[in-house]
């Protein structure tokens, strides 16, 4: 099998620890990207997220944004497929997010919405590693209601970042119970989309409107909003950090994001 696309996450994947690509697979990406590959980043983070990277990925023409919610034409600065939340399931979750004191994270298709305070103590939530980034390039906001109201249809993902595994699974079974999907991107979160949007989703937009064959694909994770699109595409690859089940998924696991593991599957497949 030629295959034509990668799909490569990025935290925990891409990044390595210090939340940096290597030179080696920044290389190895390019080289491949070189050769008529498509190489697509597939992340929950949104262009807010990824504008630090700007330089990086300066060679990718397409991504799979906010889990699947955005399919985003980089060199033309355009979405391909915007799938957002409706506002009354938005509305909910930001309630649930108040009754558990929870972080709430709001992305749209170009902004990242956070309250200043919660920015201040992500060390609460368990994030203390996104703290820096989120300073950088959070929009503030204390009334996520009224940012809602005022930018209809543009919220795509909230995530709901928790003070403990007890109160995040309280609110999974509240969340559970409407028609939406849920992932653990981090330890104590909850990442919320649309009903069927994830990564699988967004590879088979890209795909379609690529006019690709999803046998092939290739796609490379690690966490829990790396399960469908594994599960999906024509190749699926574990990074040698990912969790027992995620790795019970892959054709092959590759060396950890500390130890080049992208370069190092794209070496063995392509």
């Amino acid at each position: 099998m030629k295959y034509k696309l990668l799909a490569v996450d990025m935290d925990g994947t891409a990044l390595n620890s210090d939340k940096k690509i290597s030179p080696r697979t920044k290389v190895a990406i390019d080289n491949l990207i070189s050769r008529g590959v498509y190489v697509v980043v597939s992340t929950g983070r949104g262009l807010a997220e990824l504008s630090e990277y700007r330089d990086d990925l300066r060679n990718m023409h397409y991504g799979i944004l906010i889990s699947g919610g955005l399919v985003y034409d980089f060199i033309n600065d355009k979405p391909i497929k915007i799938n957002a939340v409706d506002e009354q399931t938005i509305l909910k979750l930001i309630d649930f997010g108040l009754e558990e004191n929870a972080m709430i994270h709001l992305h749209t298709v170009r902004e990242s919405i956070a309250r200043e305070d919660d920015i201040q103590n992500m060390a609460a939530f368990d994030m203390a590693i996104y703290q820096s980034m989120f300073e950088r390039v959070c929009t503030r906001c204390d009334d996520f209601k009224r940012y809602v109201h005022e930018h209809p249809g543009q919220v795509v993902k909230v995530n709901l970042y928790h003070r403990d595994k007890t109160s995040r699974d309280r609110n999974f079974e509240l969340i559970n119970k409407l028609n939406l999907s849920i992932s653990y991107a981090e330890a104590q979160n909850l990442e919320v989309s649309p009903a069927n949007v994830t990564k699988a989703s967004g590879l088979r937009e890209l795909c379609e409107f690529l006019k690709l064959d999803l046998a092939e694909t290739v796609a490379i994770g690690d966490a829990d909003n790396d399960k469908e699109i594994l599960q999906t595409a024509g190749l699926a690859v574990a990074m040698g950090n990912a969790s027992d089940e995620i790795k019970s998924l892959a054709d092959f696991v590759t060396l950890d994001n500390d130890s080049d593991g992208v370069a190092a599957a794209i070496e063995k497949i392509f």
